[in-house]
Order: structure tokens, then C-alpha cells, then sequence
């Protein structure tokens, strides 16, 4: 995984950071050396990302709570001493269904989840990162973010709504040294995808397998990605190799221009 000395020492926070993406990410963060704190709505998945990975410290928050975010921040200066990377790992996939299908309430819980969230931590991390030598703020969208994308209509609109709140945070902390970039993974392989997959073959009535192979071959390398691959790039942008990267919307996607 990508290591630079620069990553050494820095104080991190990654939310949803006990599984998947997230965990990968605190991972990477760990073999350079860093200080990670994670937070995770699943307190079972927390505990055993806490035993498996030596040095990572957290605790159980809800992002789509405010006063949970503002606990978990709480909790983070105090173990962490300070704070130098925020990263807005926290999401979830939203309804799949066609626009008619989908309730209110669903879509409301996905952009408070995908986006809400975000500019909460923001807003109640920033005076922590504003001390920081090295800050920097990395927001998770999506290939969806820039795509539509059938049957996904609530998490697409989340993931766009990430690169505006990314893209407006850029201007406005840029002046302070702060950087803000949001990544933009394509299909990444795991648990979350595949069942994705199989609920949207139900719904349009394809087998498994086509819709497998039509999210495989919707990117030019025809394959999906990997959490290695994102942490690689959160990695990077947040080192001193691209420290002049800010206001990006970086996709990590094999060259999708179109979303199944």
C-alpha cells in the first residue's frame, strides 16, 4: 500500500472505518505510521477491527446523528490529541428501486447519511483541523457521483451532492491551508455491491450473472476495483505528494462512463 514519510505521525479519523473501504483505509494509515481513530455504528465490527489491528483506537457512533458526531469528536481529540485528517468514509447504498418504489424516508436517511453527515464532521472538526500543520479533509462519493445510474436515483443525488459540499469546502478553507478532496470509487468488490447487484436483478428482471458481468464491463479494464485501490489514492492525496491537490474529484474507477 502506498507509504510516504509524510504520512508519519499524522493524526487521522475515519469514519465508518471498522469494515470494508474504511478499514482498509485505517489500515494503510497504520503501516505509515499514523495515529488512527475510527468510529462505526456496528459496535461488533469496531471491537474486532479494534483487536485485529494493534494501535487502532474508536468508538460506536452514528454519523446520521448529530449529537453522536459531536461525542465521537470528543472522544477522537482525546485519544488522537488533535486532529490532521478528516476522512468522510461513512455511507450506506441507499434504496434500490425505481423512482415510484422509493419512500421518503429512504431517501432522507441516504443523504443523511452520505452527506449530512459529512458536513457535520466537518463543521465540528474544523476549529481541531485549523491547528493542524498538515490538514486535510478526504469525502467519499462515488462513480455515481458523477454518473447516473438506474434504480440508485437517492444515492446518486447523495454522492453528487458530496462533490458540490466538496468543491465549495475547497474555496472556502483553502485560504487556511486546509485541503479538501473527494474520491470517487467505481463498482468495488465485497459484501455491499453484491448485494446490489442481486437486488437490482431483481428489479429488472436480468439474471445474476448479467447484471455481474454488466457492472464488471462497465468500466474500459473491464473489472472491478478494490478497497486497496481507494485506500491507495486517499493515501496519496493526503500525503505530501499531493499537497497541492485540493477541490478534486478523483476517480478510482478503471474509466467508467457509464453506470448500469
Amino acid at each position: 500500500m502506498f507509504k510516504d514519510s509524510s504520512l508519519a505521525g499524522l493524526k487521522v479519523l475515519i469514519t465508518a472505518g471498522a469494515s470494508g473501504i474504511g478499514l482498509v483505509i485505517a489500515q494503510g494509515f497504520i503501516e505509515a505510521d499514523a495515529r488512527v481513530f475510527v468510529c462505526d455504528v456496528d459496535k461488533t465490527s469496531l471491537e474486532q477491527a479494534i483487536k485485529s489491528q494493534p494501535g487502532l483506537m474508536g468508538c460506536e457512533a452514528d454519523v446520521a446523528d448529530e449529537a453522536s458526531i459531536q461525542d465521537m469528536l470528543t472522544q477522537a481529540k482525546l485519544a488522537l490529541g488533535g486532529l490532521d485528517v478528516l476522512i468522510n468514509n461513512a455511507g450506506i447504498a441507499g434504496p434500490t428501486a425505481l423512482i415510484d418504489a422509493i419512500e421518503r424516508h429512504d431517501l432522507e436517511r441516504t443523504f443523511a447519511v452520505n452527506v449530512t453527515s459529512q458536513f457535520l464532521c466537518v463543521k465540528y472538526a474544523i476549529n481541531q483541523l485549523r491547528q493542524s500543520k498538515q490538514p486535510s479533509i478526504v469525502n467519499m462519493s462515488s462513480a455515481a457521483g458523477q454518473l447516473g445510474m438506474p434504480a440508485r436515483s437517492a444515492y446518486s443525488a447523495s454522492k453528487w451532492a458530496v462533490i458540490g459540499l466538496t468543491k465549495s469546502l475547497a474555496i472556502e478553507l483553502g485560504k487556511e491551508g486546509i485541503r479538501c478532496n473527494a474520491v470517487l470509487p467505481g463498482a468495488v468488490d465485497g459484501p455491499r455491491i453484491r448485494a446490489v447487484i442481486e437486488a437490482k436483478a431483481k428489479i429488472m428482471g436480468k439474471s445474476l450473472d448479467d447484471v455481474t458481468s454488466s457492472y464488471e464491463n462497465q468500466a474500459s479494464l473491464k473489472r472491478m476495483i478494490t478497497p486497496e485501490d481507494v485506500a491507495n489514492t486517499v493515501l496519496f492525496v493526503v500525503s505530501d505528494a499531493g499537497r497541492n491537490i485540493n477541490g478534486q474529484a478523483l476517480a478510482v474507477d478503471g474509466h467508467t462512463q457509464a453506470l448500469s
